[in-house]
């Protein structure tokens, strides 16, 4: 999170200590514009502590979200943005300070969701260089950075009057932490940023652009996060800042980074030389013992890249293909059997009946041989009738 000076802002109240408003993030310089810090050389993030004294501190960010060493808290409940998208006709003023871009925010843009009401002071971007290697997130997630990082900057409005006076308080501040991925599409919600880049090219040069809703610029689901306590990135580095590092990217295209890369200078216009504006992003701080808290458990939170969704959609398809060639296999499968069984129960029917037949047929026969047997007794009797009538004759017939 960028808190150096060196362009005009217009939320600070006049009344403020100027050599407040030289810390104020994002705010413009009221005194001498002291630019004795960079990222890189010889007054760069490795000699921040010898002339910041807070950037040696125990609480520094960013941090490396180590997903598996994370602690779910389920009082943890989504943020709630409110007035984001309420920006009217005030225009917002976009500001190149030397170290990043930054816009300033009405503060009647808040953050509902968090312990204390806390009101928008700016936001502003970090990026890298566009090496393959290269980083350009501020904080990384199981040791991967992202190609920039979008920080909304807020204040505790509920105890402090301005955000001068909540920066330096342990409970001052609370910040939003945005990934920014390469996508294949342009997103245009950050063309409301990137499209004016070009009228900032030089430090200290600004413009006023349209306003526009700045939930837009968020991920849409703002219900799972890390929750960390830490500080302001660049010096003077005050441990003041709840940080909230959403867990789902926002995407933008490959010709949207580059215009971030290679646009902006940190040099003045005057200057006979002229340095790009890369690799505007701190290196992670060790924890020291503290605590990311995560508002969803790891099951829940699984990053899936773009290409393991596409796997995983390819594999539901297939799968849907096996799943119907299953289906119409068993269904084929079972009217096979059920055409065999009824054509086996026909085979059996007709051999049931035709053994039935066979077995009555000798009958008959049985009842033709005893009607045989009776005629035939009936001429063995007509027969013996016969010859005892004749032997009754006989005796008759001698003199």
């Amino acid at each position: 999170m960028c808190v150096c000076g060196g362009g005009q802002g217009g939320v600070i109240m006049d009344s403020v200590a100027p050599f407040v408003l030289l810390l104020l993030p994002g705010l413009h310089w009221t005194a001498a514009e002291d630019t004795s810090w960079t990222y890189t050389g010889m007054l760069g993030q490795s000699e921040w502590s010898e002339h910041f004294p807070e950037c040696g501190g125990s609480s520094q960010s960013p941090v490396d979200v180590v997903t598996t060493q994370t602690k779910y808290d389920a009082r943890l409940a989504p943020l709630t943005p409110l007035g984001y998208g309420q920006h009217g006709n005030r225009p917002f003023t976009l500001y190149n300070n030397g170290h990043t871009a930054v816009i300033e925010l009405p503060d009647w843009m808040t953050l509902g969701g968090l312990p204390w009401l806390y009101s928008a002071v700016q936001m502003h971007l970090h990026w890298g260089s566009g090496g393959p290697s290269s980083g350009g997130s501020e904080h990384t997630i199981n040791g991967q950075s992202a190609e920039a990082e979008l920080h909304v900057v807020h204040y505790n409005s509920e105890l402090y009057p301005n955000a001068s006076a909540a920066m330096a308080q342990r409970d001052g501040l609370a910040v939003l932490g945005i990934l920014i991925v390469i996508g294949e599409e342009a997103n245009p919600h950050f063309d409301n940023i990137i499209n004016f880049l070009s009228r900032i090219r030089h430090a200290n040069q600004k413009v006023l652009i349209p306003a526009f809703d700045v939930q837009s610029l968020l991920p849409k689901d703002l219900g799972r996060y890390y929750r960390y306590n830490g500080s302001l990135t660049t010096p003077p580095c005050y441990q003041s800042v709840m940080w909230t590092v959403f867990h789902e990217r926002v995407q933008i295209s490959k010709a949207q980074l580059l215009k971030m890369e290679t646009i902006l200078y940190s040099s003045r216009a005057g200057d006979p030389e002229r340095m790009l504006l890369q690799d505007n992003y701190r290196a992670t701080q060790p924890l020291n013992h503290r605590v990311v808290f995560a508002s969803f458990t790891a099951g829940s939170g699984k990053e899936l890249s773009s290409g393991e969704v596409t796997a995983i959609v390819i594999g539901i398809m297939c799968g849907c293909v096996g799943l119907a060639v299953i289906v119409r296999f068993i269904v084929k499968t079972v009217r096979f059997c059920a055409l065999r069984h009824r054509e086996t129960a026909a085979v059996n029917s007709s051999t049931s009946s035709w053994d039935v037949l066979t077995n009555n047929r000798p009958a008959p026969m049985q009842r033709m041989k005893e009607t045989d047997k009776a005629k035939e007794k009936q001429q063995e009797m007509v027969l013996n009738s016969t010859s005892q009538a004749e032997k009754r004759s006989s005796p008759q017939s001698e003199p």
